[in-house]
């Protein structure tokens, strides 16, 4: 499938090309007049995915078992870890260690996106329903 892909993006490069010849070959008679350049005009269609309709992972921190991470971060003996080490391994030790407990013990939620703009604040919301209530 993706020889597929490369070998229709070789065929439409070669189009391409073959239009940039033909092109500059009709307007080559006229470089008296505009010059030693020629002008070559063309659109490039770019079409980006949607990423709103995309479900995005967050952590469910009502549902998360804090009493094992506790007892989790109480059972590890730090001293010993970091010892004869510099403040960035240690860094690194500890932020493994709360990535660790984190996955182990805190559960994920999948958020639907908003259709709403990042100005859209809650007040501004709560105002248009009261608006619309009104009504």
């Amino acid at each position: 499938m993706r020889t597929d892909k490369i070998g229709d993006l070789t065929n439409k490069i070669g189009d391409f090309t073959d239009k940039i010849g033909d092109f500059t070959g009709e307007i080559g008679d006229l470089t008296d007049m505009i010059g030693d350049h020629q002008m070559i005009d063309f659109t490039f269609e770019v079409h980006e995915p949607n990423t709103r309709t995309q479900h995005k992972q967050v952590l469910d921190y009502k549902r998360a078992n804090l009493e094992q991470m506790k007892e989790e971060f109480g059972s590890n003996n730090y001293e010993v870890l970091v010892s004869n080490k510099n403040a960035e391994e240690c860094y690194v030790i500890l932020t493994e260690k709360i990535a660790t407990a984190t996955e182990l013990h805190i559960p994920t939620k999948r958020m639907r996106p908003t259709n709403n703009p990042p100005w859209f604040s809650q007040e501004i919301k709560r105002l248009i329903n009261a608006r619309q209530q009104s009504y």
